[in-house]
């Protein structure tokens, strides 16, 4: 691929403006080619297909609403980031996350917990609220998404592309889950819109928006976020050897602008709990990656996967629209030529950055699928433009049915799982103690909850932190000292309990509740 770094002209107006004419007079600043603009060549849809795609989005968005709001908080993951929140509002410490009440978390940074408390702050300390300023930051990076498509190719690929995005399997499930992710797509999607748009048309406020991407991204996960951009980047630059675009964006008010927005929340941190950047930069950045079955960890364990394991993440996560990639492979040469044939490289931007923590997380060991998001946006954009290159601006009747039947069917099994979780949780086992909390309270009200054979994150949040874990040695004495309590246990456990003494008061998805017999039946 060559790309085409000539300024195109612009046909002006004879007349000048005042403002126009003394720009003209002043000297010419050094000049710094910028990279050729994308051929705009938008989709051809008709008013029901623009129709159906609003609605589809619209679908989407009140299916996430009506979540957000009536799906409990489920362990490990969702529930431990809620509680982390919460327990940041109740203590007033907005500086150090907590593991549990005293224990710093250091495993990231605490953008999502200053989101989540915050929501929670202002509306009270539920799912929603927490969930709530998750949602605005996917929201947000649909929205920049949106804005940088229409202007880039038009308004009718911006619409699909959104969808698109919208409807990916793990874009849809992240887009209001309690957890760093998404705040850090929102940076690493502004950083990488930013740079493209700031080269491109030399407008400092999108090379601001670089910086200001990159001090979400640190907020949010840490330098990982500079990496998954740094990749894209320095292999576009170095590939095409345009580094000289990099003198268009603003270093010095950008990197005041970073270093006044990050710095201080880590220097603080370190002060406030010693021993936190050693952990986070080492611990979390490099051994976690590279060591196998990693027992540094101090809120977990690592998640040891097979090497290239991130690849069969990444179709699933795009589902389903990582299948696109297939069709796009049936004709093969066409699509080879469109990337050829791409003067501005916007196509290769795309595939870098798409690809991006592919590349990055290949060879780990610990990982997660969340870590494909980041290369979602990208993804969706580079889709929708090549299948409209290669296969027609005006989709067929074939491709619409198809497009219809796919995104049906992905908002179906959400549907499904979201309706499963509400009015089935007991039947689905649904990881969460919300009931059992509810049915603790009303038998032993503001009695201590223990929760037998390790933490429930969901039980601590739902009790207000009156859940404690509790070994199975410790079992006993607390179950026949004759203070009110419940107690949380698996089914396997729940004869030892009955021989305790205590009441049995049923099961609740994955626990069983019991309580010291002076509670009676719960009403």
């Amino acid at each position: 691929m060559a790309s085409d770094l000539s300024i195109q002209p612009i046909e002006q107006d004879q007349k000048m403006t005042i403002n126009e004419a003394y720009a003209a007079a002043r000297p010419a600043a050094p000049h710094v080619p910028q990279l050729a603009q994308p051929a705009r060549q938008d989709m051809q849809l008709d008013g029901a297909a623009r129709r159906f795609l609003l609605a589809a989005l619209t679908g989407f968005v009140f299916l996430r609403l009506w979540a957000i709001f009536a799906v409990p908080f489920t362990d490990t993951t969702e529930a431990r980031y809620a509680e982390i929140a919460r327990k940041m509002v109740e203590t007033g410490n907005w500086l150090t996350p907590q593991f549990d009440y005293g224990v710093p978390f250091w495993g990231k940074p605490p953008l999502h917990t200053w989101l989540s408390a915050g929501g929670m702050q202002l509306f009270g300390v539920n799912e929603a609220a927490a969930r709530l300023p998750i949602l605005l930051t996917a929201l947000a990076v649909l929205f920049l998404i949106w804005h940088w498509v229409r202007e880039t190719v038009g308004r009718n690929a911006a619409l699909v592309v959104t969808v698109v995005l919208a409807t990916m399997a793990m874009f849809f499930g992240a887009s209001a889950f309690v957890m760093t992710d998404m705040p850090m797509v929102l940076g690493t999607t502004l950083v990488m819109v930013g740079f493209w748009q700031a080269v491109s048309d030399a407008d400092s406020r999108w090379g601001y928006a670089f910086f200001l991407g990159l001090a979400i991204g640190m907020l949010a996960k840490g330098p990982v976020a500079v990496v998954l951009c740094g990749i894209p980047l320095t292999l576009c630059l170095a590939v095409t050897w345009n580094w000289h675009l990099l003198r268009l964006l603003p270093w010095g008010r950008g990197m005041a602008l970073l270093t006044v927005l990050v710095v201080p929340w880590y220097v603080a941190a370190e002060i406030a709990t010693p021993g936190f950047l050693h952990y986070f930069l080492i611990g979390e950045h490099v051994q976690r990656f590279l060591t196998p079955g990693w027992q540094g960890d101090l809120y977990g364990s690592g998640h040891q996967e097979a090497k290239g394991m991130i690849w069969l993440f990444w179709l699933m996560a795009a589902l389903p629209w990582s299948l696109v990639p297939a069709l796009l492979l049936t004709r093969l040469g066409k699509t080879v030529t469109m990337f050829r044939q791409d003067r501005s490289g916007l196509l290769f931007y795309l595939l870098l950055w798409a690809g991006s923590p592919v590349l990055l997380f290949t060879p780990a060991s610990n990982i997660l699928a969340a870590y494909v998001l980041p290369g979602l946006p990208a993804a969706a954009v580079l889709l929708v433009i090549l299948f409209a290159q290669v296969f027609g601006a005006k989709p067929s009747r074939a491709a619409r049915t198809a497009f219809a039947v796919a995104t049906s069917v992905i908002f179906a099994l959400f549907l499904a799982l979201t309706s499963g979780a509400i009015f089935a949780p007991q039947q689905i086992r649904l990881k969460s103690d919300k009931s059992l909390v509810a049915a603790a309270h009303a038998a032993l009200p503001d009695a201590q909850l223990y929760t037998l054979g390790g933490r429930s994150y969901s039980a601590e949040f739902y009790s207000r932190g009156k859940s404690r874990a509790i070994e199975v040695e410790d079992f006993e004495s607390l179950a026949v000292d004759g203070a009110p309590a419940a107690f949380s246990v698996s089914p396997d456990k729940a004869a030892e309990a009955a021989a305790f003494g205590l009441e049995n008061l049923g099961e609740y998805g994955r626990h069983v509740l019991f309580v010291t017999p002076t509670a009676g039946e719960v009403k």
